[in-house]
């Protein structure tokens, strides 16, 4: 398996694997989310539209939890082998962030 490593310059050396995972689910969210504007236009019924909604809102959050936990188990924890640990007070930001 190709090491995933961050460099300086703030991007990432993604597996193909990785890549193509995030990608496919980024694909699925947005056609989730042309449904939703669909369903706008054809004037669908506010509930039904929230429910697209909830089901997008779900997908993206396992997007994130998903790129979070490879942002954790490569870039940070190779950073903090490094000493390099302002890797840490940048995720701590990332989380509140998150968490907004």
């Amino acid at each position: 398996m190709q090491e995933m490593t961050c460099c300086c310059h703030k991007t990432k050396e993604r597996s193909e694997e990785e890549y193509k995972k995030l990608i496919h689910r980024l694909n699925r969210i947005e056609g989730q989310i042309r449904g939703i504007r669909g369903m706008v236009e054809k004037s669908a019924y506010c509930p039904d539209i929230l429910v697209q909604v909830a089901a997008a809102n779900a997908a993206l959050n396992a997007f994130t939890k998903e790129l979070l936990a490879n942002h954790i188990k490569t870039c940070v924890a190779d950073d903090i082998r490094a000493g390099r640990d302002e890797t840490i007070d940048e995720l701590v930001a990332t989380l509140q962030k998150l968490m907004k």
